[in-house]
């Protein structure tokens, strides 16, 4: 499972009712040039054995898809029995590649969600129970206000 996605996950497992491995995948995006081109490299930490097994990846956000789709492949050079791709949130509208959700939990068109996993500013509101937009998810009172001087 992608490191974003670990309460939308910890959900998720609750419900299969088979024998369960769980694995993190951490991404590195780095920028790179090569032979006088700039481009981003995707690297990601090692695979554990999937040879002959069925493998789930979940992911909080399927957006561009460009990530999931070059771990796709790598998985895939595993030789798994099976491989599914579940996400929290699909948002096929900013898709870049022919990437889809075998399982999704909602369509999204906003890119201010936060909670249930999902960070805010800072890494902040992951720890929300529900979804709700950066700006609702403010706590009541502490809103930010400019002095005067």
């Amino acid at each position: 499972m992608m490191e974003n996605a670990f309460v939308f996950a910890a959900d998720l497992i609750r419900h299969i009712h088979v024998p369960v491995v769980c694995h993190f995948v951490r991404e590195e995006l780095r920028d790179v040039e090569y032979s006088g081109y700039k481009r981003r490299e995707v690297l990601f930490t090692s695979r554990p054995q999937l040879k002959g097994r069925d493998v789930l990846l979940v992911d909080a956000v399927l957006e561009s898809g460009v990530t999931q789709e070059f771990l796709v492949r790598r998985i895939l050079d595993s030789e798994p029995r099976s491989l599914r791709l579940a996400v929290l949130l699909d948002k096929p509208q900013q898709r870049k590649v022919d990437i889809h959700a075998h399982y999704f939990g909602f369509a999204a068109a906003s890119n201010n969600l936060v909670g249930y996993g999902l960070s805010g500013n800072q890494g902040r509101g992951r720890n929300l129970r529900c979804i709700a937009t950066r700006a609702a998810a403010r706590p009541s009172g502490k809103r930010r206000t400019r002095r005067k001087k």
